[in-house]
């Protein structure tokens, strides 16, 4: 399975980074090398980030939390809201407006405004008003919609926000942090992986490359979904408590270096056969300690 997710990878183009010019020195951990002056993601730390990150969301989700998807760039925003939309999860694929999750409460009112423009298109009494008052009462409700779609099914914060781009949603992953939300963020080269809590490294550029990532975890979410209904019946009879292991972020090492030409895809893969699991808990322990 492992080998099969390293070839679909590879394929999707996740290991292409940004020209060298542009990159992050913190991204060094996680850059394999260069070719014609455009760095190469080690692709053995972007499936150890994805498999972390698949073991997480599922964890989560089971413990009866949801999941926000962001991705407001265009090569993303189609992936985040049609994966949101069919696992049932809260996504903002628009736009971040600011206090989404700093200031919940006014945006839920704005979803209470929004519903009462939608009753009153719905049973005619916003044609009662002049002309003026319907084109101003239309662009408000078209614009609301567009910008808290995604959201009006949210009733609480999350209990993890999956990025796609860290580098331009730098505000709702700012938000994320003041609100102790841990972050599964797709991150790139000019990215800084400090911002993320559970970062997976690869070409967040690229729509094969985003498809590809929200497929996989989408798939946890959907697996940790199943664990909250086989939970229900055993609530009462068992502890439910889990060991917790400390997370413990990849080793930050520099692969082997290439020259200028000498790279030609990813480097052979071993992939270990079990990733240390994540808790809730031990990254918000983590963000704490850093």
């Amino acid at each position: 399975m492992a080998s099969e997710l390293v070839r679909q990878l590879i394929d999707a183009g996740v290991h292409f980074g940004h020209r060298a010019s542009r990159w992050n020195p913190k991204m060094a951990p996680y850059v394999y090398g260069k070719r014609n002056a455009i760095h190469i993601i080690d692709i053995r730390e972007t499936v150890k980030g994805l498999l972390r990150a698949k073991r997480f969301l599922t964890q989560v989700v089971a413990g009866g939390k949801d999941v926000i998807f962001v991705g407001t760039k265009r090569q993303a925003k189609h992936h985040v809201r049609q994966l949101a939309t069919g696992i049932g999860m809260p996504y903002v694929a628009e736009r971040w407006l600011g206090g989404t999750l700093t200031n919940f409460a006014t945006i839920r009112s704005r979803l209470g405004r929004l519903e009462e423009l939608e009753r009153a298109e719905a049973d005619g009494t916003m044609q009662e008003y002049s002309k003026k008052m319907i084109s101003s009462l239309t662009r408000e409700l078209r614009k609301i919609r567009r910008n808290l779609e995604g959201i009006r099914g949210m009733t609480k914060i999350p209990g993890a926000m999956v990025v796609i781009d860290a580098h331009r949603e730098n505000n709702a992953v700012q938000e994320a942090r003041k609100m102790g939300v841990p972050t599964v963020c797709l991150i790139d080269t000019d990215s800084d992986p400090d911002f993320a809590d559970v970062p997976i490294p690869g070409n967040d550029d690229a729509m094969r490359s985003i498809e590809l990532v929200l497929q996989q975890l989408g798939d946890a979410v959907l697996e940790g979904m199943r664990g909250r209904e086989v939970k229900k019946p055993t609530e009462d009879g068992g502890s439910g408590k889990e060991s917790q292991r400390p997370h413990q972020r990849p080793a930050r090492r520099f692969g082997a270096k290439a020259t200028d030409g000498e790279v030609t895809g990813a480097p052979e893969t071993a992939v270990p056969r079990e990733e240390e699991g994540l808790t809730p808990a031990s990254v918000t322990e983590d963000r704490a300690s850093a």
